[in-house]
């Protein structure tokens, strides 16, 4: 199933941040294409520990103005995504939130992994859906030995998949699936900060902090490291970036990374040279890693 880039927004570059986002798209896509339609979102592809997770959003034709103050998660603080999680549900036909382990990420890949993660999403919803609305530029969602007549084989096959670059930022479904997603992720990295608190997720929830990595050096990697991406000690990356930085779409998409300074959206391919550095995943900043989110 070939994917379709809805839009025309130019690569790299990102919406007025105070400008709020809009069901334009999804009636758009509701009242052309499909009856009930998966806005659906990813948080965690960029972190070093903890699960990738994805967020869905379900609306039909009926779906009223997205409740005041939905935004991309990354634009929002703490306090006003946990704030919106109930109103959203309220709002939404259905949502649900998927993950899909470190352990996952290290056996079937960042993006096979959050396929499996958003598999599981639709999966708890109780209709489904006749598309599905993906942010980004790739379909990362439609497992490529299952397409075409291959689908025909899968007991529970994906519907049909839209692409939109800045979805996030731009459709209100979007950027509420991103909120239940990034607070339920959240959430799950400070209860596991309770067993592992040297690391400090509760803080960097599992990204690449310079306090993170130096614990990673003096200790090594738990259960929940994703152990596939060359983590310290085991590598200086002296020879580039883990194999799992250098995925196409993960260098495509840097508006991905849960907590990035805008200052990375602007130009995505110049960010890339000096988030990928024999001195690791760090950025200038000394903040942030660089996976894809």
């Amino acid at each position: 199933m070939t994917p379709v880039v809805v839009g025309a927004q130019r690569a790299g570059r990102r919406p007025a941040p105070g400008r709020a986002p809009s069901l334009r798209v999804e009636r758009s896509l509701l009242r052309e294409r499909c009856r009930l339609l998966a806005a659906v979102d990813e948080v965690g592809r960029g972190a070093l520990a903890g699960p990738a997770s994805v967020g869905v959003v379900l609306v039909d034709a009926s779906v009223r103005t997205a409740p005041s103050g939905v935004r991309d998660s990354k634009l929002l603080t703490p306090a006003a995504r946990q704030a919106l999680v109930p109103r959203i549900r309220r709002w939404a036909l259905a949502s649900a939130v998927g993950h899909a382990g470190a352990d996952e990420v290290d056996a079937v890949g960042i993006l096979g992994a959050l396929r499996l993660a958003a598999r599981r999403a639709l999966a708890q919803l109780p209709d489904v859906p006749d598309l599905v609305l993906l942010d980004g530029n790739h379909d990362w969602l439609t497992d490529p030995a299952r397409e075409g007549l291959l689908a025909l084989l899968d007991d529970t096959p994906t519907p049909p998949v839209r692409t939109l670059i800045k979805a996030d930022l731009t459709c209100s479904s979007v950027a509420a699936a991103s909120v239940l997603a990034k607070v339920e992720r959240d959430a799950m990295m400070v209860a596991l900060h309770e067993s592992h608190p040297q690391f400090g997720w509760a803080e960097n929830k599992g990204y690449a902090s310079p306090d993170h990595l130096a614990v990673l050096a003096a200790e090594g990697p738990t259960e929940y490291h994703r152990r596939s991406w060359r983590l310290p000690p085991y590598g200086e990356l002296d020879d580039g970036c883990p194999d799992e930085l250098l995925d196409a779409e993960a260098l495509l998409d840097v508006e991905d990374l849960d907590d990035a300074p805008d200052a990375l959206d602007a130009d995505p391919d110049a960010a890339l040279p000096r988030l990928c550095t024999a001195d690791g995943v760090v950025g200038e900043n000394g903040t942030m890693t660089r996976g894809a989110r």
